[in-house]
């Protein structure tokens, strides 16, 4: 049970950050934290451009400031004084990769920087950020002590919870998935659970160590990106011996252990990126790790290929590539989602822009400023009907993505690529 007064902070207010510190504003007093001033002024105005909360359920836990000591809700800050209250520090930043696919901790030294600013004697830090096993103890907490000047475990103490958001989703949300927690010492790791029992009504697992919590979840990614890799690899073989890869899925899926993977693209700050993360870490200790490395190699390749195989069907049916137009349909990482960070559809694009085929981008769940920032292109919300397509492919499942409509917007001789698999085989020329 808590049986004192917490007062969190959490830092970043993304994907992540912002679902956490609204369950945790219903019962404690919450400073939100982030470096954005527009970020932080939509949340005061209870707008989340990121879609994971509602505006009622931002509503419902804003306040401007505490009065009593009992009192919960959520300020949301980027002003630094606001988190001098705090005495529960939750650091929820990105973990992403650079160009040569090695770990960038840049934001989460940042972050350290900023709690250690503000950091008191008996203060708990918490990072949720995915990591390797060890970035905790011997990445951030050096951080944490040459900012605040405080002693680890004597002075402050950390914890690590990893994040487990599906962005998107709905029904398993924040609340109602099992977290892993874990601390520096034994009675930090009882405490940190304790806190977070409060909000996860699927219950806590306390591990045995921080190490063990940040290997945990970096494993949770690579398994599901080794899983995704393999069926990827099947989809290829069976493209070759014409045979329908999602019918032998579900063939296969009859058997009660079969594992019910699909083929596709895997981008997104997660399952694209982790693997690094464990790899990385991997070779520091003199192991150079092959299936996980695979994995990654194989389905970093689908993008190319997708593209490659539209462009061959082109050209069995006598369409010039060269000068010809293709409609993108989606350009998030998945679907029903405006999550555009590390988006394999951008493999895709790229590859057949190098044939000299001319890419129209349409994406309902997209912003088309954060498109052009990210990846300098073009990107429309509406449907596109000033031209007439060549090729079609169905990148992202959204919803809004309807074959009968669609359809209208072909030539007479068109290829139609069906990425996720989701319209009728019998009206597409090929899907994974």
């Amino acid at each position: 049970m808590v049986t004192k007064n917490y007062k969190i902070g959490v830092v970043g207010l993304g994907y992540v950050g912002l679902p956490l510190a609204v369950e945790f504003a219903k019962h404690f007093q919450v400073v939100g934290f982030d470096i954005s001033k527009t970020r932080v002024d939509e949340l005061n105005n209870a707008f989340d451009r990121t879609l994971e909360v509602d505006e009622m359920a931002l509503k419902n836990v804003l306040v401007t400031s505490f009065i009593k000591e009992t009192e919960s809700g959520i300020i949301c800050s980027s002003n630094l004084s606001d988190l001098l209250s705090c005495n529960v520090y939750i650091i929820t930043v990105p973990t992403p990769v650079d160009k040569n696919n090695r770990p960038d901790l840049t934001p989460l030294y940042k972050a350290s920087e900023t709690v250690g600013k503000v950091l008191n004697k008996g203060d708990i830090v918490v990072y949720e950020s995915t990591v390797y096993p060890g970035v905790t103890e011997e990445e951030c907490v050096p951080v944490l002590e040459k900012t605040s000047g405080l002693a680890f475990n004597k002075d402050f103490y950390c914890g690590y919870s990893p994040e487990r958001i599906n962005p998107g989703d709905k029904e398993h949300t924040v609340s109602k998935i099992k977290k892993i927690t874990s601390g520096s010492t034994p009675d930090i790791a009882s405490e940190v659970d304790a806190i977070y029992k409060t909000i996860i009504i699927a219950g806590t697992h306390k591990a045995s160590s921080i190490k063990v919590a940040e290997a945990a979840k970096v494993i949770e990614n690579a398994q599901r990106d080794i899983n995704i890799a393999f069926v990827n690899e099947l989809a290829k073989i069976f493209n070759k011996l014409n045979i329908d890869t999602h019918e032998v899925l579900a063939a296969a899926g009859t058997k009660w252990n079969f594992l019910p993977f699909k083929p596709g693209l895997v981008g997104g700050h997660c399952i694209g990126v982790d693997p690094y993360y464990l790899a990385q870490k991997a070779q520091e200790v003199g192991y150079h790790p092959e299936i996980i490395l695979a994995g990654r190699r194989l389905n970093d390749s689908m993008g190319s290929y997708v593209a490659d195989e539209v462009v061959k069907r082109m050209l069995k049916k006598g369409i010039s590539v060269k000068g010809s137009n293709a409609l993108i349909l989606g350009i998030t990482f998945k679907e029903n989602c405006p999550d555009v960070r590390n988006t394999k559809v951008i493999d895709i694009i790229s590859h057949l822009q190098s044939y000299h085929v001319h890419t129209t981008i349409f994406d309902p769940w997209a912003s088309p400023l954060e498109v052009k920032h990210e990846y300098n292109l073009d990107c429309t919300n509406q449907l596109p009907s000033d031209k007439k397509y060549d090729a079609i492919i169905l990148a992202v499942a959204h919803r809004e993505f309807d074959y009968d409509t669609i359809k209208q917007l072909c030539n007479e001789q068109v290829v139609v690529f069906d990425v996720k698999g989701i319209w009728d085989k019998n009206n597409v020329d090929a899907r994974l």
